[in-house]
């Protein structure tokens, strides 16, 4: 039990290797793995809608003519000539039309593998709009070079395709938090003090971190300290650090040596049955269903 314990507070699993004393966005990015496979050039005519992968991810590079995109909560987006758009999620519900004109696109696509840290890429929004005056300054480049390897049969070449994209996706992201348009965790890295308390929390899962705590890692008092967390990530520190434990979790579980009490006793729950109510409260299904489910799929793809 000794070295259950010790093994469960180092949490190796969870260490960033080379980035313990790195930016809090390099840390958190550092778990996002995904995998691109294909880019290419798409011509949109006018009134058409763009037609994408279902249970895709992609990169949209607007080079000519203009885009609307409309939401599932019809909110209505204006793209313009030199726009770029990350589209973190399955874009079936998207409506996305060429108007006045005929569109010229780059798409590139790519998929979030099954065992990267899935809490951040729920966290991201339907839609990701950065404008041609932002991305400027490195987008074209990028663009540029991934278009050659896209056309070169080379060996290698599709390890290089999705290197490439992994980049563009970190530098959209960055650009992201530099606007301070960014939400939810990623919002949070816009304010230094705040940023702070985001890296304690996720540094120390199992901590049960109290406001006054808190408030004091970020230097503030602890109601300007909740006023401004709350504004910032959407939620409030404890209700943040509660859904980012049970996200971490979800991580953990999918690991396929992972052992239910195990993971709960690790993100700071004294007991399995606490941690499975927690957990089922958040997700609506238990560990239990979703450890099956995992080893179901494992079975399948292991066919």
């Amino acid at each position: 039990m000794t070295d259950l314990l010790e093994n469960l507070t180092i949490l190796p699993e969870l260490k960033l290797e080379g980035l313990a004393t790195g930016d809090l966005l390099s840390q958190v990015l550092a778990k996002i793995r995904l995998t691109g496979d294909r880019v290419y050039s798409v011509t949109l005519d006018m009134d058409k809608r763009l037609e994408l992968d279902a249970k895709s991810s992609h990169i949209c590079v607007l080079q000519h003519g203009r885009l609307h995109i409309e939401g599932a909560d019809k909110q209505i987006i204006t793209v313009e000539k030199g726009d770029i758009l990350l589209l973190p999620h399955d874009p079936s519900s998207l409506r996305i039309m060429a108007t006045q004109e005929p569109a010229a696109l780059i798409i590139c696509r790519f998929w979030f593998d099954a065992s990267s840290f899935q809490a951040m890429v729920f966290a991201l929004p339907w839609l990701i709009h950065i404008k041609q005056t932002e991305a400027a300054a490195w987008a074209q480049n990028i663009l540029h070079f991934i278009l050659i390897e896209s056309n070169d049969s080379q060996p290698g070449g599709a390890l290089m395709i999705s290197r490439l994209i992994d980049l563009i996706v970190i530098r959209i992201l960055r650009t992201w938090v530099q606007q301070g348009m960014a939400s939810g965790w990623l919002g949070g890295l816009s304010d230094e003090r705040i940023a702070r308390t985001l890296r304690a929390i996720h540094e120390k899962p199992g901590q049960q971190w109290r406001i006054d705590a808190l408030a004091a890692v970020a230097g503030m008092s602890r109601s300007s300290f909740c006023e401004r967390f709350s504004a910032l990530v959407g939620r409030s520190p404890l209700r943040y650090q509660n859904e980012w434990r049970l996200s971490l979790a979800k991580s953990m579980l999918a690991k396929k040596d992972s052992r239910i009490g195990e993971v709960g006793f690790a993100i700071g729950y004294e007991s399995e049955a606490a941690f499975s109510r927690a957990y089922k409260s958040y997700f609506g299904r238990s560990p239990r269903d979703d450890k099956s489910h995992e080893g179901a799929e494992e079975s399948l793809m292991g066919r």
